[in-house]
């Protein structure tokens, strides 16, 4: 499926209306270069189950659990992690494994830790529809 926003807001609505939609166990990567509104979607899927509390990118701890919600929400940003180990380390596979929801950035990076389905969203720029324009890619996996 894709989706065209025009704006940060239909970014973040789509965020919502998954998190919304979001079961235990749902585990979503998501895919795009910096600055394509990775966070804006994220905020919506944690707003969609319930999120109250700010959410940011879990840039230098790997994972951020928020626990208040509907479900619990597992946001990993692995853009910086070293070495695969890494994620065994804090215990990955427990995260993904659970009664949460799973969103991983940069899940390109451990493609041979993620589990045998998953949603893929890829968020793309396209300069020539405008500064805001997304296409935005929802597939399973």
């Amino acid at each position: 499926m894709i989706i065209e926003s025009k704006c940060e807001k239909d970014t973040f609505e789509l965020g919502k209306k998954i998190g919304r939609e979001a079961a235990p166990g749902d585990v979503y990567t998501l895919v795009g270069d910096l600055g394509v509104g990775k966070t804006v979607f994220t905020k919506g899927v944690a707003a969609g189950l319930g999120i109250l509390e700010p959410v940011s990118s879990p840039t230098f701890t790997i994972v951020q659990v928020y626990e208040e919600g509907r479900l619990p929400f597992y946001h990993f940003d692995v853009y910086r992690i070293g070495d695969i180990e890494e994620m065994e380390e804090i215990g990955f596979e427990d995260y993904i494994y659970g009664e949460g929801v799973s969103l991983i950035e940069w899940a390109n990076l451990i493609e041979e830790l993620l589990p045998e389905r998953y949603t893929q969203i890829t968020i793309e720029k396209d300069l020539e529809k405008g500064f805001d324009y997304r296409k935005i890619t929802v597939e399973n996996i």
